[in-house]
């Protein structure tokens, strides 16, 4: 039987392998954001004949918008089917219409698709980006608040249900921050941006891993009534190997799914596909490999022994 238990501390330093990296890379630059929070233009024009949107987007890049956001639409209402179509829909940073710099572009998507007719040109404002991620915020808060009640709560039959709360939000936590990290990267670095798009990817990876983690306390949670008297390490390294295959099973699938969309699904979703992969992959990852044994180092006393030692040195050293 594999010990999982035993290496717990490398999975820990793994994972604060990933993190770092991204908590600088907040500190440091931020993240890239979108229009969705810093305002913009959208402006939406047709064409009279059939245009790719994949084209349309490249000559706004040829222009100098990096990673702009283009979509068909239908000024006659109806959904338009696949990636040619007459309307197309592009949201700019801040463009002042009727400046030398929207005459610039719409010299050169003239040149590159022909003659077309304006529909709208709306500033968006950034009240709407300043919304989107006030209610984000609010919205993980009470997601943790919930996840503690509620674990705390199905867990009341074993000794120390609030640890089985805390430690889900610690997993929780660390696949949002595994995900705005690496996003964080890839904004400085490549110029990805994030939209309101990317907030619904993160509640969802957050539903995700802590639905995961759930499926694991609960095994630890039936083996503890099961076998009383047992070493909690040894319940836990065993609850483990029960669910480890479900867990990669159900995870694989997901990951197949997504990684299909990112390579054929377009342009427009791939920035929220890919932080679905990242946070999905994670959220596996820290269910078994952290929120776990993070139980069972505090089941141990290691995590109140280590700040124990940690703060006593540091005041010997401040008496020293």
């Amino acid at each position: 039987m594999v010990d999982f238990v035993k290496w717990r501390y490398a999975f820990f330093a793994f994972s604060l392998a990933i993190i770092v990296p991204g908590v600088i890379s907040l500190i440091l630059f931020g993240l890239n954001l979108g229009i969705d929070f810093t305002g913009g233009t959208l402006w939406q024009v047709s064409f009279e004949r059939p245009v790719n949107i994949h084209q349309v987007r490249a000559v706004l890049i040829q222009e100098g918008y990096q990673n702009p956001f283009v979509q068909s639409f239908s000024p006659r209402g109806r959904a338009p089917q696949g990636e040619m179509t007459n309307g197309v829909s592009m949201r700019l940073p801040p463009i002042k219409q009727g400046s030398s710099e929207q005459k610039k572009i719409a010299s050169a998507l003239e040149q590159r698709f022909g003659p077309y007719k304006e529909y709208q040109y709306q500033d968006i404002g950034p009240s709407v980006g300043t919304e989107i991620e006030n209610r984000a915020i609010i919205a993980v808060g009470v997601a943790a608040l919930g996840i503690l009640l509620y674990i705390a709560f199905a867990f009341r039959k074993v000794d120390h249900p609030w640890r089985y709360g805390i430690c889900a939000i610690v997993a929780m936590l660390h696949d949002v921050l595994i995900v705005v990290g690496i996003f964080s990267i890839l904004g400085h670095f490549f110029g990805t941006e994030v939209d309101a798009l990317f907030v619904t990817a993160l509640l969802t990876v957050i539903g995700f891993s802590v639905h995961d983690t759930i499926v694991v306390f609960d095994r630890i949670r039936e083996n503890q009534l099961k076998k009383l008297g047992e070493r909690f390490d040894r319940i836990v390294n065993y609850s483990l190997i029960q669910t480890l295959v479900r867990s990669v099973n159900t995870s694989m699938t997901v990951l197949i799914t997504l990684a299909a969309l990112y390579f054929f699904g377009g342009v427009t979703v791939r920035d929220f596909v890919l932080a679905l992969l990242i946070g999905i992959f994670s959220g596996t990852y820290s269910s078994i490999f952290n929120a776990s044994l993070l139980l069972v180092v505090w089941e141990n006393g290691e995590l109140t022994g280590g700040l124990r030692r940690l703060f006593g040195s540091r005041q010997e050293a401040a008496a020293a």
